[in-house]
């Protein structure tokens, strides 16, 4: 009876050893060949804000509320500077003077 016992709870182990490895290379997986990051946030008040996102050779500049996101402007990877220390911020209020030189 005892033998029973040890060998289920030896399979259960393995069973969640098994999981937890599974979902640990996924992870890494994940992270290495992700095609989207986030390259930066600014929040506007309570579940809205401007986020920019990277996909691929594109940077994406979304308008996010709780209830949609609507894409702003899609920028070709070179035309932004994104590997220098500039805070989001600075890149947001150039992007919002790019804007305007180009409405006028």
């Amino acid at each position: 009876m005892t033998g029973t016992y040890l060998q289920t709870a030896a399979a259960l182990i393995f069973v969640i050893l098994l999981i937890l490895g599974t979902g640990f290379l996924l992870r890494k997986k994940q992270n290495r060949f992700g095609l989207m990051s986030v390259v930066g946030y600014q929040p506007f008040g309570p579940k809205k804000g401007v986020a920019a996102l990277k996909i691929g050779k594109e940077v994406l500049i979304l308008g996010v509320t709780s209830n949609e996101m609507r894409l702003l402007k899609v920028f070709k990877e070179d035309e932004l500077d994104l590997t220098g220390n500039e805070a989001f911020q600075s890149k947001l209020e150039r992007f919002k003077f790019r804007i305007k030189t180009e409405e006028k």
